[in-house]
């Protein structure tokens, strides 16, 4: 007797003329195939979409550093001229440096009475300040206006991703026009590393910060202290990474299927029930005919 392969074959095919449709199949299945084909779409939309995983760690994210962290700042005084506007840095390595000039411009608003600062400068990765002032005037003023708008301060690489809303700038906006032109103002910086990699595994290394200000006129036993404006910071040493994943191509098949297999599972157990209740109820109403 020769083999006959077809006795391997598990779905068993039942003639045409031995099966009986039924309207309320044809109901359920209609519906089936639109359940269907709207998880399809749901999961193809997942599939496609870039996903943004964020977690926390304790390390420093960027060795390649060298202990340092870029900063962008852009400020304007509209009521102080551009001779006096200067910018200082300290810090607890023992850093002191009064003018900082490099990498850094001074722009005269309002025909000269008036002036904004933008400099990319260097900070080392300890707790320190920088500060916009007079101090490396040559002359101080009498009565410094340390009246202000910032419109950045950032630390780090510019990360422009849609989908990861940080606070890379929260300060950008700042308005403090309307606050006592004799008072120095203090911006206590918390910097937290952050770090985003995309889907190429290529990594860019920024810096969010959480900030906290306050507004005073400082006094010595010589008198008023020239006012200032402040950015205090420290490091958080928890560091945020954001990495681009995309679902594997396996785990979208094997959702698929488990969709399609699913739904007709339960597609076809529902229409049973429906259909032996229904030839049930006839047996019923004919048995009381009779």
């Amino acid at each position: 007797m020769p083999f006959d392969f077809r006795r391997f074959d598990i779905y068993r095919k039942v003639p045409k003329d031995l099966t009986q449709p039924t309207y309320t199949g044809a109901i359920i299945s209609i519906c089936c195939c639109l359940f269907i084909l709207f998880l399809f779409l749901s999961e193809l939309t997942g599939f496609i979409t870039t996903e943004i995983v964020n977690e926390l760690y304790v390390d420093d994210p960027d060795k390649d550093s060298g202990g340092k962290i870029d900063v962008s700042l852009n400020i304007s005084l509209p009521n102080l001229h551009c001779e006096l506007v200067g910018l200082d840095i300290q810090d607890e390595m023992g850093r002191h440096e009064v003018g900082h000039i490099d990498n850094s411009m001074k722009i005269p608003l309002s025909h000269g009475a008036g002036c904004r600062f933008e400099g990319q400068f260097s900070i080392n990765k300890v707790p320190g300040n920088f500060h916009v002032s007079t101090h490396s005037a040559t002359a101080q003023p009498q009565n410094p206006d340390m009246t202000h708008i910032i419109h950045k301060l950032s630390f780090g690489d510019t990360l422009q991703v849609q989908n990861v809303h940080g606070a890379f700038n929260a300060l950008g906006g700042a308005d403090r026009l309307s606050s006592n032109p004799l008072a120095s103002h203090d911006y206590i910086l918390k910097i937290v590393p952050t770090v985003y990699e995309d889907k190429s595994g290529k990594q860019r290394y920024s810096y969010q910060y959480t900030v906290a200000n306050k507004e005073y006129v400082a006094y010595s036993h010589t008198g008023r202290i020239i006012p200032a404006i402040w950015f205090r910071y420290d490091l958080s040493p928890i560091t945020v990474k954001y990495t681009e994943r995309r679902q594997p191509l396996y785990r979208f098949i094997t959702t698929i299927c488990a969709i399609i297999g699913g739904t007709f599972t339960v597609a076809g157990i529902l229409d049973s029930c429906i259909f032996t209740a229904s030839e049930a109820w006839k047996k019923i109403q004919l048995g009381k005919m009779h």
